[in-house]
C-alpha cells in the first residue's frame, strides 16, 4: 500500500502554515516547502520535458522564483504547478518540441524503475498502454487527468493552473474520463 496519499494530506495541510511562516520571513518554512513539493514538482516536471536533469533544473528555477516573488497567493500548491506547467512549456519551446510529439520519459528511465518481477513488467506495460491511449485525447483533457489524478489537484487548482473556468475543468474532465471508459482495449474481454 502506498503511503503516497498521506503524503499529499501532510503537504496539503502543512502549505498554508509554512506559506504564513515564508511571508512573515521565516527562511526555514522555504526549505520545508521545498521538501514537501520537491518531488511532486519533479515527477510533474519529468512528465513534460522528459529528461531527469531538465526537470530537476525546471524545479530549481521554480523554487527560486518562488523565492523571489514578493508575495505567495492564497492557493500555493495551485501556483507552484502552474509556475512548474509554464516552466516545462519554455523548455519546450526551446528545444522546437510540442508536447503531443514528445516520447514519456526514456524507456530505460522506466526499465530502471521497474525491472525484477513480471509484476513490475505486466504493470510497466499497463503503463505504456494507458499512455498511449491518453495520448489520443485532446490536449487539454490529457493535461487535466493528469493534473488531477497524477498531481491530485482539485478541480478548482487546476483551473488556477489552466487558467479556465473550473466548470470547463469539470466538463473536460468528465469527457476525459467517458473516453478512457469507453476504450476497448481497456476493457478485460475475458
Amino acid at each position: 500500500m502506498s503511503t503516497q496519499p498521506e503524503y499529499r494530506n501532510t503537504s496539503a495541510d502543512l502549505t498554508p502554515t509554512l506559506v504564513g511562516r515564508l511571508r512573515d520571513g521565516d527562511d526555514g518554512a522555504a526549505g520545508m516547502l521545498a521538501d514537501l513539493y520537491r518531488l511532486p514538482l519533479l515527477r510533474f516536471c519529468l512528465g513534460y520535458v522528459g529528461r531527469q536533469e531538465e526537470a530537476e533544473d525546471v524545479v530549481q528555477e521554480v523554487f527560486l522564483r518562488v523565492l523571489n516573488h514578493e508575495t505567495q497567493p492564497v492557493n500555493f500548491r495551485a501556483w507552484i504547478y502552474k509556475i512548474a506547467r509554464n516552466r516545462c512549456l519554455d523548455v519546450q519551446r526551446a528545444r522546437g518540441r510540442r508536447r503531443d510529439d514528445q516520447a514519456m520519459p526514456a524507456a530505460s528511465l522506466l526499465d530502471a524503475e521497474l525491472t525484477g518481477s513480471l509484476t513490475r513488467i505486466v504493470r510497466r506495460e499497463q503503463r505504456v498502454h494507458l499512455r498511449r491511449i491518453l495520448a489520443e485525447l485532446p490536449e487539454t483533457q490529457r493535461e487535466i487527468l493528469r493534473l488531477r489524478y497524477t498531481e491530485d489537484l482539485s478541480r478548482q487548482e487546476i483551473a488556477e493552473v489552466l487558467d479556465m473556468p473550473e466548470t470547463l475543468i469539470k466538463s473536460r474532465l468528465y469527457e476525459g474520463l467517458v473516453k478512457l471508459r469507453g476504450h476497448d482495449s481497456l476493457v478485460d474481454k475475458k
